[in-house]
């Protein structure tokens, strides 16, 4: 696989005028994103985690170091438009990227400040809202939809302008728990099936049990980074960060504190439901 994204050695600090005072947010940080991998990156709040997302699409440039998006540094200002093209970014809340009062001319925002044809846009519109099965609303108003219909939208508005990779800023941190699901699924179907790289900026731990990779950032370090299960397994050093695990996880870590044969790497429902029930049923044969 090649890198779609690449950090080496970045730094990132902002000046607080009134003080003049210089604030360390990301400290020497190294991450590559493989292209068509699905990355979960956590951290407490205020660790730098939507400081790095915004790194991803040159939204923020580097105080030092290097961040490459497909080969680009993303300090060439005139290869801007081509960054933005491959790296688009999702933001927490939905209305701040819906411009438009009708869901197909918000999708098609873009396309048309790009000057791409007519035809194809129409073309575009249809096949993005249709990816986030949205397509049956596209004549509708937005402010007429629920969260995770406007969040689908505005993912539906990246998708049309075809990039590689979507950066998600806590996409459903605003949602309840029925369009969590709708945009936790349309992300898996993206990754999944039109093989685009996914980066997701969460915590909410069971979004992130379903990565290929985590890495968690604190005070601005990356101080963890593996596959979820060697992540998750590690529950009192998440803790020791402010983080949680998924339940499951932290089910299976109480029944092993009171000395019950469980492993240490459930992340997932079906996991824990085979571990109960293989725990039952040796209770019942001891019986």
């Amino acid at each position: 696989m090649n890198q779609i994204i690449k950090t080496q050695h970045l730094r990132f600090e902002y000046i607080r005028e009134d003080e003049n005072e210089h604030i360390l947010v990301l400290d020497n940080i190294n991450v590559q994103i493989q292209k068509g991998e699905f990355v979960a990156i956590l951290g407490h709040n205020g660790s730098g985690k939507s400081t790095l997302a915004k790194h991803f699409n040159a939204i923020l440039l580097p105080t030092e170091g290097l961040v490459m998006v497909d080969g680009i540094d993303t300090t060439q200002s005139e290869r801007l438009f081509d960054i933005r093209q491959k790296v688009g970014m999702v933001f927490q809340n939905p209305d701040n990227q819906i411009v438009a009062t009708i869901v197909e001319e918000d999708v098609a925002f873009a396309l048309e400040n790009l000057g791409v044809a007519p035809s194809e846009i129409r073309r575009r519109v249809d096949e993005a809202l249709k990816t986030v099965d949205m397509y049956e609303f596209r004549e509708h108003a937005p402010h007429q939809l629920s969260g995770g219909q406007k969040q689908r939208i505005a993912i539906a508005g990246i998708i049309a302008m075809r990039p590689e990779c979507i950066v998600l800023d806590e996409p459903t941190a605003m949602l309840d728990p029925k369009g969590r699901q709708e945009v936790l699924k349309t992300i898996m179907d993206l990754n999944q099936n039109e093989k685009t790289t996914v980066a997701i900026i969460t915590h909410y731990m069971d979004e992130a049990a379903l990565a290929d990779r985590v890495i968690v950032i604190d005070h601005g370090k990356v101080v963890m980074e593996g596959k979820p299960k060697e992540i998750f397994s590690q529950v009192e050093q998440l803790k020791s960060l402010g983080l949680d695990v998924p339940q499951v996880t932290e089910l299976c870590y109480l029944l092993r504190q009171q000395g019950m044969p469980v492993p240490v790497d459930v992340i997932t429902e079906e996991e824990c439901v085979e571990v109960l029930t293989q725990l039952l049923q040796s209770d019942i044969k001891g019986d």
